[in-house]
């Protein structure tokens, strides 16, 4: 009896994953299928899952726009300073909480955690008006540093660390190493996993961010990926089948990074969790 009932159970959590995995495949087939029509079906009035007629003519159109090219390199410029620039501040910040002792530790993490409390979309008017008066308007410097400072992820290195014995950082010590040799030398080989994993989501935020460049980016040769793909309409409308096309090129890099870093995200995120994969 305990066995069918593990069975059923089994099999329930299986048609449960599969109707998950349909949900989240038919958006992207939708679009796959939207950009392989051409102009004219895509407003038809006669729904057809696959095209009538089957064309490249969105994917030509939009690559020869001249456009996408820039905007992807945008992004991925963008994309990798911030990953970089937040990498750096995120593990040197939480060895300093997690290993270092210093008048008001504790205070400074804590102000630190509230960010979490405190809304990006609260902080667009203080940080446009800062961008504004240090001349970064319109410029990679503006896009980037607003993005670089990850609670979230100093939360995550730092508890990591934690768990790391005191030993290691004690031993080096005695060895005459400094705090940024030890986090380089001791902190880090241990921590790749995460520190991949941390690396790789804040890479696929960054590329995906529209508010900030948004707000900040005034010319259309600075503007990233999601933000292009809002020009993508002329006099006569939205181009639906360009815009899918356009949004398939732009999600491909990040797409592709995720399934190349997979392993080390999965393992990096089973170490946060303390589990064993």
């Amino acid at each position: 009896m305990k066995r069918q009932a593990n069975l059923a159970w089994t099999v329930i959590g299986a048609i449960a994953a599969l109707l998950l995995a349909a949900m989240w495949v038919a958006p992207l087939l939708w679009a796959m299928s939207t950009a392989l029509r051409p102009e004219h079906e895509t407003v038809s009035a006669v729904f057809h899952w696959l095209p009538q007629d089957w064309t490249l003519a969105a994917f030509s159109k939009v690559l020869a726009a001249g456009n996408v090219g820039r905007w992807l390199f945008n992004s991925a410029l963008v994309a990798l300073l911030v990953t970089v620039v937040t990498m750096a501040l995120s593990l040197t910040a939480a060895y300093a909480f997690s290993q270092l002792r210093f008048r008001g530790r504790g205070l400074v993490f804590a102000i630190t955690m509230l960010a979490f409390l405190v809304p990006f979309e609260a902080l667009l008017v203080p940080l446009f008006r800062m961008m504004n008066q240090l001349g970064l308007i319109n410029s990679y410097a503006g896009i980037v540093l607003p993005q670089v400072v990850a609670p979230v992820v100093i939360y995550v290195f730092k508890q990591f660390f934690d768990a790391i014995p005191a030993d290691f950082r004690e031993a080096a010590v005695m060895d005459g190493a400094g705090p940024l040799r030890i986090l380089w030398s001791v902190y880090l080989p241990v921590s790749g996993n995460i520190v991949w994993a941390m690396a790789i989501v804040t890479f696929i935020g960054a590329w995906n961010n529209f508010l900030w460049p948004f707000i900040i980016v005034t010319s259309n040769d600075m503007m990233t990926i999601p933000l292009g793909l809002t020009q993508t309409y002329d006099a006569f409308g939205v181009r639906y089948a360009q815009l899918m096309a356009a949004a398939l090129i732009g999600a491909l890099p990040v797409a592709l990074a995720y399934v190349v870093f997979q392993r080390r995200v999965t393992h990096g995120f089973l170490a946060a969790t303390g589990l064993k994969g």
